[in-house]
């Protein structure tokens, strides 16, 4: 495993965006501390180490501090060369931090209202993450990323980490939501085979918490917002991030169930 001058990551075990940085770690076969993060009660070194967001995850290298996933992301891979994530190409490299900006400001967002409405703002909100991932199923039959087992090609890559990590979400809020279906492989049969792909990979097995341990989170995290009253737009209310606490952690956004994160 290759050495780290020093190397901390400051983040929280149900946080996809958390795991997105520990699968890029792994990958490239770096070592690092890990460091927990009470959400409900922040330590001091994450507001000195991130004092603009207070938000995990947080890498520390050197004792020079990153936040925001995807920023700490290409900066590994521009630190530690050995494994990319980032295609050599300009054009791919842009392709693919587009749709990796898609992914949290799309797709994500839009199944955080699934997991914090019901009714008709739920509803509305499901056919909105069908649209969002009918785009990324047409780019994967007929766009840039046609033909590739992963968006990165043979070997996961950098939108592989950002989609991948959070889309397991996918499965456990449909088994939390009775009657939703977020993800129909006849619908979406490239995306959902891409997804069964990363999921298999041995270094995603090892990221990613036990489906039954997230499935329980998840369960609880959701009980506790129908507890609350609901707004007059149908999103329960205690799923804002200025008013929603889950239990010992933090609130809801997806891919996450953590608007704790970034």
């Amino acid at each position: 495993m290759e050495k780290s001058s020093s190397l901390k990551l400051f983040g929280s075990w149900a946080s996809s965006y958390t795991h997105r940085v520990q699968l890029a770690l792994k990958l490239k076969n770096i070592q690092f501390e890990y460091i927990e993060e009470d959400l409900s009660n922040k330590s001091e070194a994450l507001f000195q180490f991130n004092p603009i967001y207070k938000k995990v995850p947080v890498l520390v290298h050197d004792d020079r501090p990153l936040a925001e996933s995807v920023i700490i992301l290409q900066y590994v891979d521009e630190v530690w060369n050995n494994r990319p994530i980032l295609p050599t190409d300009p054009y791919e490299r842009a392709v693919v931090r587009f749709w990796c900006h898609f992914t949290d400001d799309k797709l994500g967002p839009a199944v955080g209202i699934v997991f914090a409405s019901s009714g008709h703002v739920q509803k509305a909100a499901v056919d909105q993450v069908h649209e969002n991932l009918a785009l990324i199923e047409r780019e994967l039959r007929e766009g840039f990323f046609k033909g590739r087992k992963f968006f990165g090609g043979d070997s996961i890559g950098l939108l592989d980490i950002v989609l991948g990590c959070g889309s397991y979400w996918l499965a456990v809020f449909e088994e939390v939501m009775t009657g939703v279906k977020l993800v129909d492989p006849e619908a979406f049969p490239l995306f959902h085979a891409w997804l069964r792909e990363f999921e298999a990979l041995d270094e995603v097995k090892e990221t990613i918490p036990a489906v039954d341990k997230l499935l329980e989170y998840a369960k609880a995290v959701r009980a506790m917002l129908l507890g609350h009253c609901m707004g007059d737009t149908g999103v329960i209310e205690a799923a804002t991030p200025a008013t929603a606490a889950a239990p010992a952690t933090t609130t809801t956004s997806v891919p996450d169930i953590t608007v704790d994160s970034s």
